[in-house]
């Protein structure tokens, strides 16, 4: 079976001039696209658990991601909403892909985007900013070296916002959204950045449906 390997590739594209390394899973490879049920990246065993992190939502509550997201197929990305490019692309792409799915693949379906810039992005500009792709994304801000920490688990990187001259600030972070299915709450699929939005739109019903590749044979 033909593989190919990801890290490089999943490791990173940034909302910045700078992109950084891949910190871990170097060995994470992907499903060649003709073997898999899904157009985004498959990835093989071990899967990826979805990290053991206690943010703050939009509504300034706690939120802890595995119990409030068991059982749910979950979109997971990584992100600030002052981002030019990357953020703002994605997650309207995942929103149009959404609203082209009939309403048990939506109410199936969690998109959770976690800032790398808490310092700026508190939970009400989260959740002003979220809503203008849909109300129903869940916005989580909270400690930033907890946030690093998780990212780094999926083979993510995320660096410290850094300042500029003129009063901006970049956060250089991954790009790729990590999928976890509801049957093991695992990441079984990537998707990297510039993903078509065709792609979301025909994995979404197979996420909320759990599907495996090697479970369809």
């Amino acid at each position: 079976m033909a593989a190919l390997t990801v890290a490089a590739a999943v490791a990173l594209s940034a909302c910045s001039s700078t992109a950084p390394a891949a910190s871990s899973r170097d060995a994470a490879v992907a499903r060649a696209a003709d073997d898999s049920l899904y157009r985004g990246s498959e990835l093989q065993a071990p899967y990826f658990s979805k990290p053991d992190l206690l943010l703050t939502d939009t509504t300034g509550q706690p939120f802890d991601l595995r119990k409030k997201t068991a059982g749910r197929a979950v979109l997971l990305f990584f992100g600030y909403t002052n981002c030019p490019d990357v953020c703002p692309t994605t997650l309207s792409d995942v929103a149009l892909a959404l609203k082209e799915q009939p309403q048990d693949v939506r109410d199936k379906t969690d998109v959770v985007f976690v800032t790398t810039d808490p310092e700026r992005d508190t939970p009400q500009v989260l959740k002003k900013w979220l809503a203008s792709f849909d109300a129903r994304f869940i916005g989580l801000s909270g400690d930033l070296e907890k946030i690093k920490a998780a990212a780094r688990l999926l083979g993510i990187s995320v660096e410290d916002p850094e300042k500029h001259h003129d009063g901006t600030v970049t956060s250089s972070h991954g790009g790729q959204v990590m999928a976890f299915l509801p049957t093991d709450d695992k990441a079984h699929v990537v998707y990297l950045t510039n993903t078509p939005l065709k792609t979301f739109t025909h994995d979404l019903p197979l996420l909320a449906q759990g599907k495996q590749t090697d479970a369809a044979r």
